[in-house]
């Protein structure tokens, strides 16, 4: 039996004037699903977010989110769920601990105390109890940023990029949380720009123009995308992207370290191209499994291309 619908959305439009940011879109999570939102900047993955939790009102479209409707009962939405925004929008000057008591207030939380010092422990902030928000790190102020999201117990997490500008080993730590939470039966749809996070969702959507183009788990996606793909290892690879790219078939020649990789739709005409630059050049080539990164290129690709 499948998981209950946590948001479930139809036909979702907004325009700010002239410009129509969201588009007829559906979209569906299941509680406890990991939700993936991928899309280049200006695909409207952060005015879908705030159409769903009732920051934004659509022109068009209906649904609801935690079985509340998102256009009579926006302020209830609100209550219910955590939503953390791009920007880090906790007070500087005040600690860890003020933050989250401050946030406890806002939202009523019984015995806040017990509540603040249930969430630091949590999160792992209580060697930061006292320490001013101000002078954190990236990664410690997103924990701090995700443990006020926790503070009144939500059932869902609305989190729009929560980890962009934070170490690789502070994200590596922020999503055990999320997963350790999901795990739980936490619901979460997160934005992100990383590869690495999208594929530890259970699903991922791909957004452009305000559409959605394609969805499901990331290895769905991949194969989905019908990409070929090969890697060389050898001499002059830089001189081999420069020559590969551009030819029939080649959608992007781009060097990882000590290897090139070559990605494209029709296999022949990739193969074509291959032997051309191989001939100025001797490279070893071998086929290899296409990646998320290789679909989100190929599908950016095609959204500046208007196909």
């Amino acid at each position: 039996m499948s998981a209950p619908l946590v948001i479930d959305v139809h036909g979702l439009s907004k325009a700010f004037g002239p410009r129509q940011v969201v588009k007829g879109l559906d979209l569906q999570v299941r509680e406890g699903e990991v939700c993936g939102f991928l899309g280049g900047n200006g695909s409207g993955k952060t005015t879908t977010i705030r159409l769903i939790c009732g920051l934004l009102r659509p022109n068009a479209g209906r649904g609801t989110c935690l079985g509340l409707d998102i256009l009579t009962q926006a302020a209830e939405i609100r209550r219910r769920i955590g939503y953390m925004t791009q920007k880090f929008s906790l007070y500087g000057d005040l600690t860890v601990q003020e933050n989250l008591d401050f946030v406890a207030r806002l939202y009523g939380v019984p015995d806040r105390r017990r509540a603040v010092a249930e969430a630091m422990r949590n999160i792992g902030l209580v060697d930061r109890a006292d320490q001013e928000a101000q002078h954190l790190s990236g990664g410690w102020r997103q924990r701090l940023a995700l443990a006020a999201c926790l503070i009144h117990h939500p059932r869902l997490l609305l989190l729009d990029e929560p980890t962009a500008g934070v170490d690789a080993k502070a994200r590596r730590e922020f999503w055990d949380l999320i997963t350790d939470m999901a795990a739980e039966g936490m619901t979460v749809l997160v934005s992100t720009h990383y590869m690495d996070e999208a594929e530890r969702c259970s699903r991922v959507v791909y957004l452009a123009g305000g559409r959605l183009i394609v969805q499901g788990t990331a290895e769905e996606v991949v194969a989905n995308a019908h990409l070929t793909v090969f890697e060389a290892s050898g001499d002059r690879l830089e001189a081999a992207a420069r020559a590969l790219r551009g030819l029939p078939g080649v959608e992007s020649a781009a060097i990882f370290g000590r290897t090139l990789r070559v990605v494209g739709q029709d296999r022949a005409a990739l193969r074509a191209a291959i032997a051309g630059a191989n001939a100025a050049a001797s490279l070893r080539w071998e086929e290899v499994p296409a990646r998320l990164d290789d679909v989100f290129i190929h599908l950016l690709d095609e959204t500046r291309s208007g196909a």
